[in-house]
């Protein structure tokens, strides 16, 4: 092979349009931008979602909401969920291992929803202070 004879894959490109060519041609003339106007015009056009004066549809439409970013990795955990491990420490990689949390969790808080009588620690997973009652009172610790 030599480099002069390197050409891209048939198909891969496609010609140019040759336009103001003549009649036969069919691209002559007005080179297919019709009879006057503003998109006739070299340099005339208007910014993306303009109506001529009229008030565009993505001002007319109300805001609605908002999306958090984090929302998709942080991960909301039950108290009752933990109990039912019969594990002694607890952390993230548990929870995605057991199913509780999805596995591309990168934060999870454990909430004071349900009961818990066995003792655990807890380890990178925060907690809200129900939670964090519930497990001392339980004989288990949270460690950051």
């Amino acid at each position: 092979m030599f480099l002069n004879t390197i050409q891209a894959a048939p198909g891969s490109r496609r010609k140019l349009k040759r336009v103001g060519r003549g009649i036969g041609s069919t691209d002559g003339k007005t080179c297919g931008r019709g009879h006057k106007g503003q998109k006739a015009r070299s340099g005339g056009y208007h910014k993306v979602g303009f109506e001529g004066g009229q008030m565009p549809l993505q001002r007319r439409l109300p805001k609605v909401g908002f999306t958090s970013r984090t929302k998709k990795y942080s991960a909301e955990v039950r108290l009752s969920e933990v109990a039912g491990l019969n594990l002694d420490v607890v952390d993230l990689q548990v929870l995605i291992d057991s199913n509780i949390v999805p596995a591309f969790t990168k934060k999870a808080k454990l909430v004071n929803t349900g009961t818990i009588s066995k003792a655990i620690t807890l380890k990178g997973v925060s907690v809200t202070d129900g939670a964090r009652q519930a497990i001392e009172a339980a004989g288990g610790k949270v460690e950051a």
